[in-house]
Parts: C-alpha cells; structure tokens; sequence
C-alpha cells in the first residue's frame, strides 16, 4: 500500500512540475514578445548578435506564435 502511494505521489508531482515548467516558460516568451533586450540577451546566451534587422524580423515571427 506504501509503495502505491510512493508511486502515485511520484506521478502527480512529475506531471504537476511538467504543467508549471510549460506554464512559466509561455509567460516569458509572451514577455520576450513585448521586450526587444531580453531576445537580444537570449540570442547572446546562444552565441548570436543580432542586427536591427534580424531583431525586427525575430519580433514578428514571436509576435505571430500564439502562446496561449
């Protein structure tokens, strides 16, 4: 019976941080859409200098992705 509980425990706390992750990582890209320095901070972090141009194009395609 104990191992039951252990099981279901696990399984409803796996699934209950899934949701919170897909929950918080969709708040910051609605952020990311309205905030041009945190895209570049990302882009930075992934080893990329964007220009003028490839900022305004990255906004857009943000912009038409629909995150909720």
């Amino acid at each position: 019976m104990t191992w039951l509980f252990i099981v279901l425990a696990l399984i409803v706390g796996l699934a209950g941080g899934f949701f919170i992750g897909v929950f918080y990582l969709r708040k910051q890209m609605e952020k990311m859409q309205n905030d041009p320095e945190m895209i570049q901070k990302m882009a930075k972090q992934m080893g990329y200098n964007l220009n003028k141009q490839q900022m305004n194009k990255m906004q857009g395609m943000m912009k038409k992705q629909k995150f909720k």
